[in-house]
């Protein structure tokens, strides 16, 4: 073979030792490419479900938020609306007491007492030191505010007792208190206006039993009511007032 010959076919060797090359280096580039993209794409997904995540998270916390500050509002708005009526009856109860008649005997602010005819009456007692009232004293003030649905041109005379353990001045506030829980209730369950109470003798210490035994200081501590009406006098009203 002469020298032509020869170098045309290491040529030809080297040639095709190149396209081997090449075609080895484009498949080994396929295959990379075919392994890589399906990672590249599913990172990609990955990606946008973890922002797509963050931002319904985002969402539900604002959500959160705006719900925690409106239910905060209502509770403030609430807060203060019963702020307003607690004080709005402070108020009326504040009212009530200072349209309370008092008076040490009926007959030195009613003209005409004779006239006044008693047609109910009942007697609560309180336990020592205690101005709160108890469901039996409720029924049995319920049993006499029955009566004042039919009465016609009455007055309330009330009169509240203690016994005689203690300091007087404090007993003349128990005494008070007591009287004023009675007037609370029958006012507010029986529309009874403040008026018609007349609260007599208040603090003083009218015995209706001995002190000396602790059944006679038990009906001591006592509040009395009387139902006294003049209905039966033409043209006469409770209100005739010295």
């Amino acid at each position: 073979m002469n020298r032509i010959a020869k170098r045309s076919q290491y040529t030809a060797i080297l040639l095709g030792a190149v396209s081997l090359l090449f075609a080895a280096g484009c498949s080994t580039k396929n295959y990379v490419r075919t392994q890589t993209t399906p990672l590249v794409t599913k990172t990609n997904e990955l990606d946008d479900a973890v922002a797509a995540n963050n931002r319904s998270i985002q969402s539900t916390n604002d959500r959160a938020q705006a719900g925690i500050q409106q239910a905060q509002q209502s509770a403030n708005t609430a807060t203060q609306n019963a702020t307003a009526a607690t004080q709005a009856a402070n108020q009326a109860q504040g009212s009530a007491k200072e349209a309370v008649n008092r008076a040490d005997t009926l007959a030195s602010v009613v003209a005409n007492l004779d006239n006044y005819k008693q047609i109910g009456t009942v007697s609560v007692t309180f336990a020592f030191d205690k101005s709160v009232l108890t469901k039996s004293d409720k029924a049995q003030l319920d049993g006499l505010g029955t009566q004042l649905t039919s009465a016609k041109s009455y007055i309330l005379e009330v009169t509240g007792g203690t016994d005689s353990v203690g300091n007087a001045d404090y007993n003349y506030q128990l005494s008070q208190r007591r009287a004023e829980a009675v007037v609370q209730y029958l006012a507010s369950k029986f529309n009874v206006p403040a008026h018609k109470f007349y609260l007599i003798g208040i603090g003083k210490d009218q015995e209706v039993a001995t002190n000396k035994t602790a059944a006679g200081r038990a009906q001591n501590r006592r509040v009395e009511v009387q139902i006294l009406s003049n209905a039966s006098q033409t043209g006469s009203t409770v209100s005739e007032v010295r």
